[in-house]
């Protein structure tokens, strides 16, 4: 009997980590201008609901964040021109192939002089996960912006 409990609590060990990695993942591919690979992050009708607007299905969220990183890129560096830190990752799987989580995003921008401050913002992702032939994807996310309250 233990074996089984053992078994079941390392495989929900490797799942959370799992849907880690796969929010990190999300923020590399974001911040590297590689919102075309956003299949290896969602789900083909995933829901997402961000400052640049709520998008349904991989084709509006891949042109969608596609764009942002464009807008964002004031000084056409093509590289880094936000960084999406997230940390505090709380996941609760609640279900073998399904699990919500949440966790702290401090969004900083690379383009402002050196006296400004690098937040862009403070806010806190709320997702749905899912596992889709063998991976986890994100079905839904949300953005709740806690700082700054207005003009985000």
């Amino acid at each position: 009997m233990t074996d089984q409990v053992d078994f079941q609590r390392i495989n929900a060990l490797l799942d959370k980590e799992a849907i880690r990695e796969l929010r990190q993942h999300y923020s590399f591919l974001l911040d590297t201008n590689n919102a075309q690979r956003m299949g290896e992050v969602f789900t083909e009708d995933a829901e997402v609901k961000v400052t640049v607007g709520s998008m349904i299905g991989l084709d509006a969220i891949k042109q969608s964040l596609a764009d942002a990183y464009t807008a964002f890129d004031t000084q056409e560096r093509k590289h880094f021109p936000f960084v999406h830190a997230v940390t505090n990752h709380s996941i609760t799987l609640t279900g073998p192939d399904t699990a919500e989580g949440s966790c702290y995003l401090l969004d900083f921008v690379t383009d402002r002089e050196q006296a400004q401050h690098p937040f862009l913002l403070v806010g806190r992702y709320m997702d749905e996960y899912v596992r889709v032939n063998g991976e986890w994807r994100i079905q839904r996310t949300e953005l709740d912006v806690l700082w700054p309250s207005e003009g985000v």
